[in-house]
């Protein structure tokens, strides 16, 4: 029995594959409209007898005022609101069915999709920490908040959060550390889904974006793909999601930040994209044996091959790529893993800018790995920071509730049907 929602948990074969197939979307008894671009939404009016404008406010409805109900766009005839209805639309935001609150005050909430299937979403108020040195605004405010918390710099009442979202249902990767690599992977998210989950927590937090007047909720919000799934193995539903929220949305690009364990194809697209968010890297090992032992992904591109691929992305001014290293304790946290890795960053094939996120492993039930000594940590860290690489070890949000990187893991039995939401279940730890 898993801590956390309390339910009983499903362990669904892995597959062998790293095609991010699925099964498809079956069919829900509504058909959503969050998540349809400007010009889908124009082709559903005109097929109504309704001119552009109508598409236009509608989008102004779904992604800027979040609205939950089509009855809620008051800005639509009610005739056309009707119309929409009879034609089985409606919103189509993921529904929020349990939720747990970590005692550092994040959430992690499991969101049900129109199908039954289902994710889990997190929000960390005030972040993690993560965007640190990555040369954007994202991180001067965190390092603005750190030194304001240590009697440092003028105050502030800046107020900010991170949302982690999911991408597909399940993972296909099977790093060996994560919980979430325990459920296989069973679909991909739509652009919609994706978003949606954006759209569902900021509601629940009645976040106001772009304002910070009299809000006394967080008006930045950071988005990190880095929840269940891979997301190069999605790709076209997370860059069209990508679309979604830094355009109709809002969220500016540069307050994204995505994770993948190495797709090679993936990373090819990304760095050919002109929006697209800040790119981290899944790398948690100096060399291929060790790599291939905790994520079997290196058989089919080892990190020589990695490191060729991400040559290839373009840098913006001041941006830099991360790589991300889960230290394990006994397995990639020794002198002569830091040493290799210090080599590896440091080579002419490496990204021009490039900065360490080190994560101290968070534990999970039947997991065969123990956290490294805080003595290694501090050596690994001093030891890069020694060689000139800018290095940050990420603070765990939400561990008690398993929110933490790694911990997400679907704790449903079965895939429940489609149905209205079941009642807010708050979990207490």
């Amino acid at each position: 029995m898993r801590p956390g929602f309390g339910l009983k948990a499903i362990h669904l074969k892995i597959l062998d594959t790293f095609d991010g197939g699925g099964a498809s979307l079956p069919a829900a008894a509504t058909t959503a409209l969050f998540g349809r671009s400007l010009a889908e939404l124009t082709e559903i009016v005109a097929r109504l007898g309704q001119r552009p404008y109508r598409a236009a406010q509608l989008a102004e409805a779904l992604y800027k005022q979040r609205v939950e109900s089509l009855d809620a766009i008051t800005t639509l005839p009610a005739e056309l609101r009707e119309q929409l209805q009879a034609e089985g639309y409606d919103i189509g935001h993921p529904q929020i069915v349990q939720s747990a609150r970590s005692t550092d005050g994040t959430e992690r909430y499991l969101m049900r999709m129109a199908d039954g299937e289902t994710v889990e979403t997190v929000w960390m108020p005030d972040g993690d920490g993560g965007e640190r040195g990555d040369g954007t605004q994202a991180s001067d405010e965190e390092i603005a908040e750190e030194q304001q918390a240590a009697g440092q710099g003028s105050p502030s009442t800046y107020k900010r959060a991170t949302i982690c979202i999911s991408s597909q249902v399940g993972c296909a990767v099977n790093c060996q550390f994560c919980l979430t690599a325990k459920l296989g992977i069973r679909r991909n998210l739509t652009a919609g889904e994706i978003a949606g989950q954006v759209a569902a927590v900021l509601n629940r937090h009645n976040v106001n974006l772009g304002s910070s007047r009299g809000n006394p909720t967080p008006a930045r919000i950071n988005l990190v793909f880095m929840g269940m799934g891979e997301p190069f193995l999605n790709y076209t539903g997370f860059i069209a999601a990508v679309h979604l929220l830094s355009g109709h949305m809002q969220i500016p690009d540069a307050r994204m930040t995505v994770s993948t364990s190495g797709i090679l194809p993936g990373i090819l697209s990304y760095a050919a994209e002109t929006v697209r968010p800040k790119l981290a890297v899944s790398l948690n090992a100096s060399n291929d044996v060790v790599r291939e032992s905790v994520m079997p992904i290196t058989r089919k591109w080892n990190i020589a091959a990695l490191m060729e691929a991400l040559s290839q992305v373009r840098l913006r001014a001041k941006e830099c790529v991360t790589f991300e290293y889960v230290l394990l304790g006994g397995i990639n946290d020794q002198p002569q893993h830091v040493a290799e890795l210090i080599a590896l960053l440091k080579a002419p094939t490496a990204p021009i800018r490039s900065k360490v996120n080190l994560i101290v492993w968070n534990s999970g039930p039947s997991m065969p790995f123990h956290e490294p000594a805080p003595e290694a940590v501090k050596l690994f860290h001093a030891s890069l920071l020694a060689a000139g690489i800018p290095t940050f070890t990420r603070r765990p949000r939400g561990r008690d509730i398993y929110a933490a990187c790694g911990q997400l893991k679907r704790t449903l039995e079965t895939p429940p049907p489609a149905q209205p939401a079941s009642p807010l279940v708050s979990i207490a730890h």
